[in-house]
């Protein structure tokens, strides 16, 4: 059964069939040339190739264990900072736009499986961006993809650290925890396929489930009633930094590619993809509203400051799994894109030596290591990590899907009524990445500005 079909293929890109079935270019293609006479570009080629006799295969993953995957890498406890924003927009407002971003979030990730289709050779947002923009589009996208990923990755070391203070009273010093949990998430990583990884994605949604199931529970106990508005007075910058935390919340689009590109049946990305949506909406409504309304005005973020000190290192004890894991799932994603760009067209991509395996294990311990280093040394880190953020996620969720719809579909955007309501949706998503990524770094920057350093590679409690 063939996914289904939101675009129509003009006559002036490629035909997906015969990409699919041959690999070949649009023109190449319509005038039945031998195709055992054809080189496909490098960046035409699929990163995995033909698997039959791989030794190392990477194209089994079930959409099931796709859709956990994407679950373990957008949810974790940025979560636990949504109360704040509903707080910091009121009620109503809070839950119009979390369900407004979410729909759209999820209508933007339908467009990069559509566009996965179209050009199957794609697994990752570099590859996207050369098809967009030739090699400056490759470049760019990857890089910023590449800076995403691994400021993602010191986030969470940089929360692991949190966490584990927080546990032990601050039982020794933070660059020792820091450590530790970079160990951790680089041995989770070495496995090279993310079918090998999935079992870790049920760890960490049954960790994020109870860690948010607790907060309820501990906020809900000490305080048991608090007054909640409907509306609040707020100014911009106040305003737009909820709008900011709910935005991130819905930030995994960046690996949507390198996952899909894993899947047994690439038509099985929109299951996923429910699933991701289904369960990251009902959670975040859940626990925003929730925690708001007996958190109240001051709920703190992460909403597990506003339980008790008992209940709050019972709640992080349980999260460091997610903690972990989801730090883990970004980092195996921007492993695997230097990875790929290292050994497409060789069968390297599938061997078992020591070549193959020293490379990816070395690839993983260095942006471990510089991802640590960033967590470490960078004084602001959490404004920063929001400016790379209103950067890069800002486009890689609405902006970018709103081009790749617009490019598929060029010289048809206003073929029929559908097609015209399509065309201004995606200009819509453009605007919108657009907007995010402004306001953003006005925000941010804002931030930084008001904010000044602390000190770097501190033992200092940081809980």
């Amino acid at each position: 059964m063939s996914p289904p079909q939101i675009v129509s293929v003009p006559s002036n890109t490629i035909d997906p069939e015969n990409v699919k079935e041959k690999g070949l270019p649009a023109d190449q293609a319509s005038i039945g040339m031998d195709e055992k006479k054809l080189e496909t570009p490098p960046y035409m080629q699929d990163a995995f190739g033909d698997e039959e006799f791989a030794e190392v295969k990477y194209k089994v993953l079930k959409w099931w264990q796709c859709g956990l995957l994407m679950v373990a890498e957008t949810v974790s406890l940025g979560v636990l900072s949504l109360p704040a924003a509903v707080a910091g927009l009121g009620l109503v407002p809070a839950v119009i736009i979390l369900i407004g971003l979410g729909i759209l979030a999820t209508y933007t990730g339908y467009v990069i499986g559509q566009f996965k289709w179209r050009y199957p050779h794609i697994s990752n947002m570099a590859d996207a961006g050369e098809v967009l923009a030739g090699k400056f589009g490759r470049e760019l996208l990857g890089i910023g993809q590449m800076l995403f990923l691994v400021f993602i990755m010191a986030s969470h070391l940089l929360t692991f650290t949190i966490a584990m203070n927080k546990i032990t009273n601050h039982g020794t010093c933070s660059i020792v925890f820091g450590v530790v949990g970079m160990i951790v998430s680089f041995i989770c990583s070495l496995p090279r396929t993310l079918a090998k990884m999935s079992w870790l994605s049920l760890v960490s949604f049954i960790s994020i489930l109870s860690a948010v199931f607790i907060a309820m529970i501990g906020v809900g106990i000490l305080h048991p009633g608090d007054r909640v508005d409907a509306v609040v007075d707020t100014n911009l910058y106040n305003g737009f930094t909820a709008v900011t935390n709910i935005v991130f919340a819905f930030s995994g689009h960046a690996a949507f590619f390198g996952l899909a590109a894993e899947l047994k049946d690439p038509r099985d990305f929109p299951k996923a993809l429910c699933l991701l949506q289904g369960v990251d909406l009902c959670l975040y409504l859940i626990a925003a509203v929730v925690i708001y309304r007996f958190g109240g005005a001051d709920v703190a973020s992460p909403a597990l400051g506003s339980a008790s000190p008992v209940v709050t290192k019972v709640a992080y004890g349980i999260a460091l799994p997610t903690i972990i894991i989801a730090g883990v799932i970004n980092g195996h994603i921007a492993f695997k894109y230097v990875y790929i760009r290292i050994f497409r067209g060789t069968d390297r991509m599938h061997k078992r030596d020591w070549l193959a395996i020293s490379s990816w294990v070395g690839i993983g311990l260095f942006l471990w290591i510089l991802a640590w280093i960033i967590a470490e040394a960078i004084p602001v880190f959490s404004n920063l990590l929001s400016l790379i953020t209103a950067l890069f996620a800002s486009w890689f969720t609405y902006g970018l899907s709103g081009m790749f719809w617009l490019y598929m579909n060029k010289g048809i955007w206003f073929s029929s009524p559908r097609k015209i309501a399509l065309t201004f949706l995606n200009i819509f998503n453009v605007a919108v990445g657009a907007c995010l990524c402004g306001l953003g770094l006005y925000v941010s920057g804002k931030a930084i500005h008001d904010n000044p350093s602390s000190a770097s590679f501190s033992c200092a409690d940081n809980s």
